[in-house]
């Protein structure tokens, strides 16, 4: 039975090599650094190399006081809680740091998830249906696109980062084109009952911006949620690290934010959802990710707040960052390569 699947399955792996898509897995043999030990391929002599690919953005990856706190929380919370939040999955570190989230970002509240790609994928469908509608920018990232396809509310695509083309599609969105009432029922439009846009703070393939201040200004003309994933802006971006919000002078505008602990906090594991406390209850309640996967490792939570603490206490590490942006630019661009513009 399986010899059929087994060809075609085949097939799409020869597809994939010859496209020049094949992904191999490059072997690491140090902790996450600048410089690391790479085997590969796997079987192959161990070498240095510089490390230019990482999302360690302020190296706190291998940082002594997050390792310090990773074992004491080990040794007081045990290794994991075998189970989901709603039945014997949350111990203080949880509430502590989603406390710690909202504080960081100014928001109502937070919730946690196991990552981003989850908190993306239970976010829509929680409190969204047939009568709403999303509006999304064209390059978001693959869990955006995945939470959305889970949702049943109508989705609109608006050209990249163009706010003539997002109000053209909020437009469509409140007078109810392409969104008729139902199968056998009028075909005339009805307008969306709410309207959400989705956005990335910080694009993960060009690293260009959102703009936010537009975008903001929009969802005020015409009522509209708005949802920003900060993955790669969260701790480093903006004046205080408080992310592309910061950045973009829209701090308390923005609805609702995700984003990941697995980057520049720390880049082990783990995700949040934080904004409007209505919205963070019905998340709760309702969002299948949180609700049947195992809660966060209390070790991943309890060494996510002393990240933030970092952070809290000093911009040395971010300021590091932007002075180290800056050279590598300049070098880059002396040496004839061409550097898309931007500060980070």
């Amino acid at each position: 039975m399986y010899q059929r699947i087994r060809y075609d399955l085949n097939q799409e792996l020869i597809k994939i090599s010859e496209s020049g898509l094949y992904k191999e897995e490059r072997v690491i043999l140090t902790d996450q650094k600048p410089e690391i030990k790479v085997a590969y391929p796997v079987d192959a002599p161990p070498k240095k190399v510089l490390n230019f690919c990482s999302n360690n953005y302020l190296g706190l990856a291998n940082h002594p006081r997050l390792i310090e706190a990773a074992h004491q929380a080990l040794d007081h919370y045990g290794f994991g809680l075998a189970s989901v939040r709603f039945i014997c999955g949350t111990q203080d570190v949880h509430k502590r740091l989603e406390k710690k989230i909202a504080e960081f970002y100014g928001t109502e509240d937070a919730i946690l998830y196991s990552s981003c790609f989850d908190a993306n994928g239970g976010l829509f469908e929680s409190f969204l249906g047939t009568e709403d509608a999303i509006v999304t920018d064209a390059l978001n990232h693959a869990s955006i696109i995945d939470g959305i396809r889970l949702c049943k509310a109508r989705r609109f695509i608006y050209d990249h980062s163009d706010m003539k083309s997002l109000e053209t599609v909020l437009k469509r969105a409140r007078e109810g084109v392409d969104i008729w009432s139902g199968p056998g029922l009028s075909k005339e439009p009805v307008p969306a009952r709410n309207v959400l846009i989705a956005t990335d703070g910080v694009f993960s393939m060009d690293g260009d911006i959102a703009n936010l201040k537009g975008i903001v200004t929009l969802a005020k003309e015409y009522d509209a949620v708005v949802m920003v994933d900060d993955s790669h802006a969260t701790g480093f971006f903006g004046k205080r690290g408080r992310g592309s919000m910061e950045y973009c002078g829209v701090m308390g505008e923005v609805d609702i934010i995700t984003s990941t602990l697995g980057k520049a906090m720390g880049g082990a594991s783990g995700g949040f959802t934080t904004g409007r406390k209505e919205i963070i209850e019905i998340l709760r309640q309702k969002s299948r990710p949180y609700l049947f996967s195992n809660t966060l490792a209390p070790v991943i939570a309890a060494t996510s707040i002393a990240a933030f603490e970092l952070l809290d206490e000093s911009d040395h590490l971010r300021k590091q960052l932007m002075d180290n942006t800056a050279y590598f630019r300049k070098e880059m661009t002396a040496l004839g390569f061409d550097i898309e513009k931007g500060v980070h």
